[in-house]
């Protein structure tokens, strides 16, 4: 098993897997100038050979070794090598036309894909950021001893995630051990978990830490909208472009770009946001020439983008770019042991932000919260704290506020269903805005849910003066 054993006294070593002479020498070259030992060959055959008496720390692999180009000696490869040596990671090559059998491979193992021609630069990048990762996933599984919260927040910055579970210890576990790198994240998790705050902490336990990350919400991005919002446009190049636009992917240069809601992404925005992660530079509408972009990407959904690319409604391709590195959140019910900490520090929150003295929480409140199955999570959570904070004005909260809150707040809920005296004008707003407030704000979920086109959704709005998130950046655009 020489293949995963490196010393660190050595340059490390990377195997290169092409019958083509030129593109070898090529990589060979350039791996030399960036400080790697290179040993290359020309089939499966030799690979593993090598790799059964030389220590290997990573392996750049093209799908194809003879005339047969249906790619399947170089899965066959790819599936080998990560049954001998599980620990050893591969990059695969691919031309743009055949990026769905690099996907394939991907799903057997490979750590990810590149495309022909490659940018040097960016190519040299990927390799770094996978081997650290790799690095760092050994040095993890090598660690012996439990997590612990207080041995994890003497390494990295997580002040603002609460709990002690296992299950989250985990969680911030994995974000110590990616932050450092420049690997692509999605975040799974219900709403109101936090994905936001892993979001934050991968970022503040980043090298880029020293710039703002940018945060989008896909949801909100009109398609029409979607190159002028995500790559910039120049000024005049389209009727109400007055002055230049950097766009959401320039201004997260050498920063984080986070991009929540990623399940709502447009299938026909799928293959620009691809094109722009596969070759790191962006074309704002208008301009004449790319300009390169190093941008770390971190996604976030609370739906199972796998269900979605088995749907047909998400680019298989794109997801295997996305999730170099997938964090699922547990729900709050499945750590329960958090609910007080949660509750007590959410409470303290509350109480300073709105001016008032503090408040505790008796051990029946404690017992009750515990019991709630909050399909909501954390956010729910929060707004019931609040609920009962502004409702019942003790010092000490029990269980019975909690209860006469919740009575209240159904009975105020019944009377917002009546619509006795009000036009239909009225009820049809009425009804819009308590589904984008329910939705939070997001116009597509919105749509769905009140069975309307998106397009109909914002004529309705701009109607009854709704604002939304979205609507507010094109009148600034404007």
């Amino acid at each position: 098993m020489k293949s995963t054993l490196s010393d660190p006294k050595l340059p490390q070593k990377i195997l290169i897997i092409d019958d083509d002479v030129s593109v070898q020498v090529s990589l060979a070259l350039l791996l030399k100038q960036a400080g790697y030992a290179a040993v290359a060959c020309d089939d499966q055959h030799q690979a593993l050979q090598i790799l059964a008496t030389q220590r290997v720390d990573l392996v750049l692999q093209d799908m194809n070794f003879s005339l047969q180009t249906s790619g399947e000696e170089g899965l066959a490869l790819v599936a080998e090598i990560r049954k001998t040596y599980p620990r050893l990671p591969v990059l695969l090559m691919s031309a743009w036309g055949s990026i769905a059998l690099a996907v394939r491979g991907v799903k057997l193992g490979a750590a990810d894909f590149f495309t022909k021609p490659w940018n040097n630069a960016q190519l040299v990048q990927l390799i770094q950021t996978t081997l650290e990762l790799a690095a760092s996933t050994v040095g993890a599984e090598s660690a012996s001893g439990a997590l612990s919260r207080k041995a994890l927040d003497a390494q990295f910055a997580f002040s603002n995630i609460v709990g002690e579970h296992p299950e989250l210890l985990k969680v911030l576990a994995t974000i110590g051990r990616v932050a450092k790198t420049k690997a692509s994240v999605l975040i799974l998790g219900e709403s109101g978990t936090g994905k936001e705050l892993v979001a934050d902490a991968i970022h503040r336990n980043s090298p880029r830490a020293g710039l703002p990350a940018i945060k989008v919400n896909m949801g909100a991005v009109a398609s029409s909208l979607f190159e002028s919002e995500m790559f910039g446009h120049v000024k005049g190049a389209f009727t109400d472009a007055k002055t230049d636009r950097k766009g959401h992917f320039l201004s997260a240069h050498r920063s984080t770009l986070f991009l929540d809601e990623i399940g709502e992404l447009h299938r026909a925005d799928q293959v620009k946001m691809l094109r722009v992660l596969q070759s790191h530079c962006v074309q704002p509408v208008g301009a004449s020439a790319a300009e390169d972009v190093d941008v770390r990407i971190i996604c976030a959904t609370n739906r199972e983008l796998a269900e979605l690319v088995a749907a047909g409604e998400f680019r298989e391709d794109l997801f295997y770019r996305l999730n170099l590195i997938t964090i699922r959140l547990p729900a709050l019910r499945e750590r329960r042991s958090d609910i007080p900490l949660l509750a007590v520090q959410l409470l303290c929150a509350l109480t300073q932000s709105y001016g008032m003295d503090a408040v505790s929480l008796a051990p029946s409140a404690l017992d009750w919260l515990g019991a709630r199955q909050w399909p909501g999570n954390i956010r729910q959570l929060r707004q019931t704290l609040e609920r009962t904070l502004l409702l019942v004005d003790k010092p000490v909260l029990e269980q019975v506020d909690f209860q006469f809150a919740e009575q209240h707040d159904d009975a105020q809920g019944s009377a917002n269903i009546a619509v006795d005296g009000m036009t239909l004008d009225q009820v049809e707003k009425h009804l819009i805005a308590k589904a984008m407030d329910a939705h939070q704000g997001n116009v597509t979920r919105v749509a769905k849910a009140l069975g309307l086109s998106r397009f109909a959704l914002y004529r309705r709005l701009e109607k009854h003066g709704i604002a939304t998130g979205e609507g507010k950046e094109l009148a600034e655009d404007r």
